[in-house]
């Protein structure tokens, strides 16, 4: 029997890390079921939610963000830091780590730093194609480097691809098309859409979608609005928006399913959402997130250029952009055909067990590290 070990990995916030986060752990315990497993993340993300229902034991640290502005909280910042370095190595120390895995986001810098201070190695996944700060501290110390992008300018990162959970990195949209659009309230064979913005939600996206309903009615579509925690449409008289065809739902556990059910997909064009719809197969229009860094329409590239994926400017998507081009495109099932053909030549499922087989091989196992495209 193989010896246990143990790993600690970090993430979270949004669904964007907690995914990958919990798909690497998933590819380690299958690698080595012994193999013993602690996230880390903060009180008020979706990780106090995933991570348990996901099967692993979840601890939090204090989330330290940099105050954008000049303020008491910026005084406080290097007090705040330290403590939430301290309180990381006390969860190495705690669980006998033996190597960090982080993902990015809020909780990994002090996590990184504490795994440097005990000379753990560090792995590290890069979602985006533009990296984050979390992931460009840890990667100067790191002892392998995954990316699901290329050009993210981390040093040594392997283009691995974005690791997912077994249900959605090994689906099939044709087989589960007819139970997905039953399990999800489609019916007949209306074209079917499916609107998100991620965990989150997307305010603006919303916004088109609800002063299109009548539109969308009239051209005979279902609509699936998936519109984020706390983000539900309401009416002028306060209660949940409804329409012919319509149903929204603030969260969907298994996209899976959604990726089955859509004849199209409007959404963010988030590093995990991209690289799901590339499995999926699943025709989509991406709206990138019109603040940040620009990481969305970056993550939308490949997608868009391979012919699997249209891409709107966010103040671009209106209800002329549906009238126009979307409802168009709902109607032309070739053109759907030919785009998720597309989108499948850009799948790729397997990197949540490359990234188990690096972080495996860095502590001397004996799962091959299987080839990775570099950077």
């Amino acid at each position: 029997m193989t010896d246990a070990f143990a790993v600690v990995v970090a993430g979270g916030g949004t669904a964007g890390h907690i995914t990958p986060m919990i798909a690497i752990a998933d590819a380690l315990r299958q690698a080595d079921p012994h193999t013993a497993v602690t996230a880390v993340g903060t009180a008020d993300g979706l990780e106090t939610r995933l991570v348990p229902e996901a099967g692993y034991e979840l601890r939090t640290i204090a989330k330290v963000p940099m105050p954008r502005r000049p303020s008491v909280d910026l005084l406080k910042l290097p007090f705040r830091f330290v403590a939430a370095i301290k309180a990381a190595g006390k969860i190495l120390d705690d669980t006998h780590a033996r190597a960090v895995l982080g993902v990015g986001g809020y909780v990994c810098t002090p996590v990184y730093l504490a795994a440097r201070k005990r000379k753990l190695p560090i792995f590290i996944h890069e979602a985006n194609a533009r990296a984050g700060l979390a992931n460009r501290v840890g990667a100067r110390y790191a002892a392998g480097v995954g990316a699901a992008f290329s050009g993210t300018g981390l040093p040594g990162a392997k283009v691995v691809g974005m690791p997912m959970r077994g249900f959605v990195a090994t689906m099939d949209r044709d087989a589960q098309r007819d139970a997905a659009r039953a399990a999800l309230g489609f019916t007949g064979d209306a074209p079917a859409l499916v609107v998100t913005g991620g965990s989150s939600g997307a305010a603006s996206i919303n916004s088109t979608i609800a002063a299109s309903l009548p539109l969308l009615a009239r051209a005979g579509v279902q609509v699936l609005h998936i519109t984020g925690r706390g983000k539900a449409m309401l009416d002028a008289a306060g209660q949940p928006l409804a329409a012919a065809g319509y149903r929204q739902v603030e969260y969907v556990d298994s996209m899976d399913q959604a990726y089955a059910a859509a004849d199209l997909i409007v959404a963010r064009s988030g590093a995990g959402t991209v690289c799901e719809l590339a499995v999926a197969g699943t025709p989509s229009v991406l709206v990138p997130l019109p603040i940040g860094n620009g990481e969305q329409r970056l993550n939308a590239a490949d997608l868009v250029a391979a012919g699997g994926a249209l891409l709107v400017e966010d103040a671009q998507f209106t209800t002329s952009y549906l009238a126009n081009t979307l409802l168009p495109l709902l109607a032309d099932k070739d053109a759907l055909a030919s785009m998720g053909a597309a989108a499948k030549t850009q799948g790729r499922a397997d990197a949540a067990a490359v990234m188990a087989a690096m972080i495996r091989q860095g502590l001397g196992r004996t799962t091959p590290q299987p080839t990775t495209t570099g950077s």
